[in-house]
């Protein structure tokens, strides 16, 4: 132990004489764990929520009794079935407005009854408390909400808040187990708050008693409802999976500081380790030194990037929570919880990182014979073995990735593809930049010119993964860019397609549906009124939409089919068709021309698929099929929305008189423009996270290029000064190592172009088809691709500007004594 302790020191002693090396090294390891750990942050922090809604009642697994048209049934199906001896508890949800500090914010309400309640769920635990019981039975009764919802509303426990609708809710109490976003109460409170009185929306069962799904009683007109634990998270996985592949290649750019910074440690401490060999030190003594030095600094960058990490997850859950609720209708807690398996987590991921950064150069030393260390030629020669490894790495999985482009056929396939195409074409980088440099010094030129070519391909070795870091975030940045601006261009035309009304009214019930088409028949600016109905309901176990439309032209001109039948809808509403979303013809392997066999209450509905439509964003599947053959088989289904042409100068002052005369909240009555905002406003903060996580990973190539530039400025004043000697100024020569920098860059720029294009193909084509199902089309953005070049060439520049002014501002006597040095 000892003689570790003094080889340590030995070893540390580098890192004092090169502290900004050290620096490099550290930022990045800090940078690579902070991104990664700050993504895991997010999923984390949403699977959490998602375990807490989950396991709220009846554990993983909720069996229900519900209305087969999905809408408020009578109480009275509660006593029957009690009297019955069913085991079954009431339940009433809904949502709620509820007006808090930063606005309005929509809420899910529900109602229970404590003393029927399952005892599997958490919150049977809660009911078992009985001061805690009588107290959110008696009057006034008690609202239970979980405790970053109360902070995120800006409230405080026993606070009354007043509903939209103007009702006030009883006295809110903090119970951590509930999951975010909902408020629990008392279900005759919930009947009140909800107006629904008298009504129930399921029946919730134990598991034990519905495990084999008896038979319900005739009077019972209720069908059994099975919701597995995967539901929301296999909606969601695909949106997380996501965000983790970002968070992955931004760690792995952020290695390559590590390995740029760990292989010029190595390089410049050749002859140290060649002179504690030489005192008697072992080679496995001096390899376990080196690996705990490496395990120290991986602790220490890892510590800062687990707090920083968690920082920026901070700054990003506010968006995260606002785009899951839109997209998924999941509710995620906005303010994160530190959390200890993530934080060891996180430091794992460092120390791995670390290990395979660092430690490929720790035993490339090891191999070398003692008396070849402090020889820079053998060095050179390793590092020139490995890039021929590389190369042939490189090659092989290019190779994988074109199998998985045919044989793949899931979601991992395609990141697997992904993972494949950006390694390989990294890996081959050093290779083609070699070759067309080789090309640039076959034309004829002065000595200057063919000394820049043929240094600049000597320069590859020491900068080969600092520039395979600006390949890999420039491709990232050209893809997920391309795919994403794309996404935007596609979103809008479909939108502008899909909300063809100018306004959409959600009535109460079906009392009012009448008095306000009734209404509208009198106002001489409405042309038309859309009417429709939704049944949410499962289709090959698939949670789908039934969508029943009238016969109008607006349809036929507006909808966004992909694909369809010759004269398709006519077929529809007739009764025997149906269109059906993107989505769901992927789930179910469904093309034009099948039969699909939907049950109904009325018996099997056969519907031959007439088309295909896009409905881009929606994660459950949708059908488009007649409204009369809708109502027919479900004959108490409520009309759902109205969906109003009028003269567009009208439309504002129609909808205020609606929500005035019908006692109406924003939320039921909404303009076209309205609509669109709060569309494109979801899908701005979807791709928030995205677009930082890529503006980082871009700053972390340039962090890994200032590194390698910075530890090659020293070894090229060797390379430099006979040049000086033949009477090139060191302005000149900073000139010329700047320009090798540029053009180094530039080239790489360029390829990075085509790999970005191909990795926006992939993400279109398989990935995004994978994860949800639709396909998008495939947009070239050129401008877009100048923009991000220049972008990195500045960054490469400013990454530059320091070694290159070290060179200018050297003296003659350092240039003097690296001749002695290289002697």
């Amino acid at each position: 132990m000892r003689h570790w302790g003094w080889v340590l020191h030995t070893l540390l002693s580098h890192w004092r004489r090169h502290p900004l090396q050290a620096g490099c090294l550290l930022v990045g390891l800090w940078l690579a764990t902070a991104l990664w750990t700050g993504v895991q942050a997010l999923n984390s922090q949403a699977r959490e929520s998602y375990d807490r809604a989950a396991e709220l009642f009846t554990g993983s697994a909720q069996t229900a009794l519900v209305d087969p048209a999905g809408q408020p049934f009578s109480q009275q199906y509660f006593i029957t079935l009690r009297r019955a001896g069913w085991p079954v508890s009431p339940m009433l949800s809904g949502t709620v407005e509820l007006v808090g500090v930063e606005g309005t914010r929509r809420l899910q309400l529900t109602g229970i009854e404590p003393l029927t309640l399952p005892g599997e769920g958490t919150i049977a635990t809660q009911a078992g408390d009985q001061s805690q019981l009588q107290a959110f039975m008696l009057a006034p009764g008690l609202t239970w909400i979980a405790g970053d919802t109360l902070s995120e509303l800006g409230l405080a426990a026993g606070d009354t808040p007043v509903l939209a609708s103007g009702e006030q809710l009883p006295p809110l109490h903090v119970v951590d187990t509930l999951p975010p976003g909902m408020l629990l109460v008392d279900i005759g409170q919930a009947q009140r708050l909800l107006e629904q009185t008298e009504k129930l929306t399921q029946l919730v069962v134990a598991a034990g008693f519905a495990a084999d799904l008896p038979p319900l009683p005739e009077s019972v007109s209720l069908v059994w409802e099975t919701r597995g634990e995967d539901d929301l998270v296999r909606l969601t996985d695909s949106f997380h999976l996501n965000l983790t592949a970002l968070g992955l290649l931004a760690f792995v750019v952020g290695l390559f500081i590590v390995h740029a910074a760990a292989n010029l440690a190595m390089e410049q401490r050749r002859g140290l380790l060649q002179t504690l060999r030489a005192c008697g030190v072992s080679l496995k003594t001096l390899l376990a030194v080196l690996l705990f030095e490496l395990l120290i600094l991986a602790l220490l960058g890892g510590s800062l990037g687990v707090l920083s990490g968690f920082a920026l997850a901070a700054l990003l859950v506010g968006d995260l929570a606002a785009s899951l609720r839109g997209l998924y209708g999941a509710q995620v807690a906005g303010q994160l919880s530190l959390d200890a398996l993530w934080w060891l987590t996180g430091l794992g991921m460092s120390l791995l990182g670390t290990l395979i950064a660092g430690g490929g150069s720790v035993l490339a030393a090891m191999r070398l014979p003692v008396l070849a260390w402090a020889r820079p030629q053998a060095w050179r020669e390793a590092q020139g073995r490995m890039i021929k490894r590389q190369t042939v790495l490189g090659v092989l999985l290019l190779l994988v990735a074109g199998g998985l482009i045919f044989w793949g056929d899931s979601l991992l396939a395609g990141f697997g593809l992904l993972a494949c195409l950006l390694l390989g074409a990294a890996w081959l980088l050093p290779l083609c930049l070699q070759a067309i440099l080789r090309v640039a010094q076959l034309r004829r030129g002065g000595p200057v010119r063919q000394w820049f070519w043929a240094d600049s391909q000597q320069q590859l070795s020491g900068l080969s993964v600092a520039l395979m870091a600006l390949l890999l975030a420039l491709a990232a940045n050209i893809g997920v860019g391309s795919m994403t601006e794309g996404f935007r261009q596609t979103f809008t035309g479909w939108l502008d397609q899909r909300l063809a009304a100018d306004i959409y009214v959600r009535p109460l019930d079906s009392q009012q549906a009448d008095v306000i088409e009734k209404w509208l028949n009198h106002q001489p600016q409405v042309h038309a009124q859309l009417p429709s109905w939704q049944l949410d309901t499962r289709v090959g176990g698939w949670p789908t939409q039934l969508s029943g439309v009238i016969d109008h032209p607006l349809y036929a001109d507006t909808w966004p089919l992909l694909e369809n039948a010759p004269d398709p809808w006519p077929q529809l509403v007739a009764g025997t068709g149906t269109m059906v979303s993107e989505q769901l013809a992927y789930r179910l392997d469904l093309a034009v021309g099948d039969t699909l066999m939907l049950d109904t209450p009325a018996g099997v509905w056969p519907l031959n698929v007439l088309g295909r439509y896009a409905d881009y964003g929606n994660p459950k599947g949708q059908m488009l099929v007649s409204a009369a053959g809708l109502q027919q088989r479900w004959p108490d289904l409520p009309l759902t929305s109205i969906g109003i042409l009028t003269e567009p100068a009208a439309a504002p002052r129609i909808a205020s008189d609606l929500r005035t005369e019908f006692d109406l909240g924003d939320s039921r009555v909404i303009d076209q423009a309205a609509l669109k905002a709060y569309s494109q406003q979801i899908f701005e903060q979807t791709f928030s996270a995205t677009a930082a996580l890529n503006t980082l990973t871009l700053g972390v190539a340039a962090v890994a290029l200032f590194t390698s530039l910075l530890g090659l400025a020293d070894s090229r004043l060797s390379q430099l000064a006979p040049l000086w000697a033949m009477g090139l100024r060191p302005g000149q020569l900073a000139l010329l190592s700047l320009a090798q920098m540029l053009v180094l860059a530039a080239l790489t720029c360029a390829l990075a172009i085509p790999l970005g294009l191909a990795l926006a193909w992939c993400l279109v084509e398989v990935v995004n088809v994978q994860a949800f199902g639709w396909r998008l089309p495939w947009h070239w953005f050129p401008r877009q691709w100048l923009l991000l070049v220049l972008l990195a060439l500045a960054a490469v520049l400013l990454a530059s500007i320091g070694p290159a002014w070290r060179i200018m501002r050297t003296g003659p006597a350092r240039l003097l004594r690296s001749f002695t040095h290289g002697a």
